[in-house]
């Protein structure tokens, strides 16, 4: 009898390959950090080939680490960084041109075409977000527009778009062309509604139908997989941040959570109610189990997060790893009044600016590269601050909890001074690799592997709590500060 369910788990930096028992414990993974390319300012790539090669040799080391065979494995479900785009030729599997990652701002001119008159809430009411380059269909047509001879291969039927999540399921069981409402509704093409490509949406971007995976739901059996895992179902499909809302176990309507990756995203569970934004905030498709009825979400999405403290690692040199920020942060008592606004990729929710632009502010001889540090953690707490008064304003209401996952939040500093700025309980699970987690839940309710709902509830558990300790005041103040900070980022491209 199977005793596991394989999660993998592609995001911006790195590809996980985890296994969970019927506990929803770890019992082997395996890491491999993959390429960021980056061949202008503004452009952010990832090579697929280089993505599934990866892909391909975790699932061996995890294979290995945990002596299990593919009978021994019950389901595949897959997670995936979101919006970033791959066109690959449909008979031979070679992309056409690198993936285009959802950092890429490349498509900004397209995007200001796409909102003259209308505005950039053009297609808020089918697809529930704004006119952004954050999203994948001006990334296809900057591909179909930019590649030689890829619109005219695109509409002879040669060529298939997918995200990542179709990418990996296509390769792993040779040829099968699927995505999920989650990863659908994040590409400026799906109507929230009918789940479905929205024709209209298409004519304008000039996209052809044909190139688009069907979608289908995020859990079920898509097809089975070849190579080391013969046979195996594939049958859980998540995008990322709804893959993590779902390990969190936010099934009932108001349940938040944040995840704090290379970017951060808050989402909240809405129900079976499309809840629009009027405060900069997405709608999304949570999840959507089967033929249930799909469940809908709102989201706050931050950019630049995690990628704040590669950066200070890997462009200015300041710490040699991630795990050196916390101690370099406590080394001295506050920010000294320095102020980081990572606006690498433009802000995202709630303000939607591609004319922003990173900026440090607050410097004087005082500072230091603990202030650095400390500033880089608290651009992050401030960020999701944002988002949460965002949210509350939407829905009426504050929230009194959030749950948080990601590789963040194993840093203490940082989980304490998200509570204080937040004024709410924060709540770390003891598997913090929910997104994964999230991913084998949903292939495992497609195989039966997990009953229900209330079963994968039963396996959820506290690890840590964190409590609001600092002065109300005090933390307005800092935040306060913070939000003159963004002030200053504004309009620096024209």
């Amino acid at each position: 009898m199977p005793s596991a369910i394989l999660a993998i788990d592609q995001g911006t930096t790195s590809t996980r390959c985890i296994l969970f028992d019927r506990e929803g414990q770890i019992m082997a993974a395996a890491q491999k950090e993959h390429q960021q390319i980056c061949p202008k300012p503004g452009w952010v790539e990832h090579d697929a080939i280089e993505i599934w090669e990866t892909t391909k040799q975790l699932l061996s080391e995890v294979l290995a680490i945990s002596g299990l065979a593919a009978p021994e494995i019950a389901a595949i479900g897959i997670t995936n960084q979101r919006e970033t785009t791959v066109i690959w030729d449909r008979i031979t599997g070679k992309p056409i041109y690198h993936a285009i990652v959802w950092q890429d701002m490349r498509t900004t001119k397209r995007c200001e075409e796409l909102s003259a008159g209308e505005g950039q809430n053009r297609f808020r009411r089918q697809t529930g977000l704004p006119i952004a380059t954050y999203f994948s269909a001006p990334k296809i047509q900057w591909m179909l527009d930019h590649l030689p001879e890829a619109r005219s291969r695109a509409e002879r039927n040669e060529l298939l778009f997918g995200t990542i999540d179709s990418w990996l399921i296509w390769n792993l069981t040779g040829g099968v062309h699927v995505t999920d409402p989650t990863n659908a509704s994040r590409t400026l093409l799906m109507n929230l509604e009918t789940l479905d490509w929205d024709d209209e949406l298409l004519s304008i971007m000039q996209i052809p139908r044909s190139i688009l995976p069907t979608i289908r739901s995020s859990s079920e059996v898509y097809g089975h997989a070849k190579g080391v895992l013969s046979g195996v179902p594939v049958a859980g499909d998540l995008g990322d941040q709804q893959a993590a809302l779902f390990g969190q176990t936010c099934f009932d309507l108001g349940d938040a959570k944040n995840t704090y990756g290379t970017g951060c995203f808050m989402l909240l569970n809405t129900g079976p109610e499309i809840r629009s934004s009027s405060h900069g905030l997405l709608t999304t498709v949570a999840y959507q189990l089967g033929t249930q009825t799909p469940v809908y979400a709102l989201e706050g999405s931050v950019a630049v997060t995690g990628s704040l403290i590669q950066w200070l690692r890997d462009n200015l040199g300041l710490i040699e790893t991630v795990a050196e920020i916390e101690p370099l942060a406590l080394s001295v008592k506050d920010n000294g009044g320095v102020y980081i606004v990572p606006a690498f990729s433009g802000l995202f929710a709630p303000h939607w600016r591609a004319d922003a632009r990173g900026a440090i502010v607050g410097l004087t001889r005082y500072a230091n590269k603990g202030h650095f540090a400390r500033a880089a953690l608290e651009a992050t707490a401030f960020q999701t601050r944002e988002i949460l008064d965002a949210m509350t304003i939407d829905i009426g209401h504050p929230l009194s909890e959030l749950k948080v996952d990601g590789g963040m939040v194993i840093n203490q500093t940082l989980m304490q001074f998200q509570a204080d700025v937040l004024g709410v309980t924060v709540i770390k699970p003891k598997v913090s690799e929910t997104t994964a987690l999230g991913a084998a839940f949903s292939a495992g309710l497609a195989v039966g592997f997990w009953k229900d709902l209330d079963e994968l509830r039963r396996l959820w558990a506290v690890d840590r709590i964190y409590h609001p300790k600092m002065d109300p005041l005090a933390a307005q103040r800092l935040y306060g500060t913070w939000q003159k900070a963004v002030v200053r980022t504004l309009d620096w491209v024209q």
